[in-house]
């Protein structure tokens, strides 16, 4: 079983990804795509605020 460290190492690098692609798709005006990432975004960021991780300097959407 992951520790709550690994468990936030693996959080923090998926939210990271998904605000990449997020970016990419909002630049290509690929809404469907956006909104689905969205969706990810939103649930790694409760889960990240739930383990306690503060996310003002690695959220770079604030949505």
């Amino acid at each position: 079983m992951p520790s709550n460290g690994e468990i936030i190492e693996r959080a923090v690098h998926e939210f990271q990804k998904v605000q990449a692609h997020m970016k990419n798709a909002k630049r290509e005006h690929a809404v469907e795509t956006y909104e689905g990432l969205k969706k990810d975004y939103k649930s790694l960021k409760v889960l990240l605020n739930s383990l306690g991780v503060n996310l003002t300097d690695i959220d770079e959407l604030k949505e």
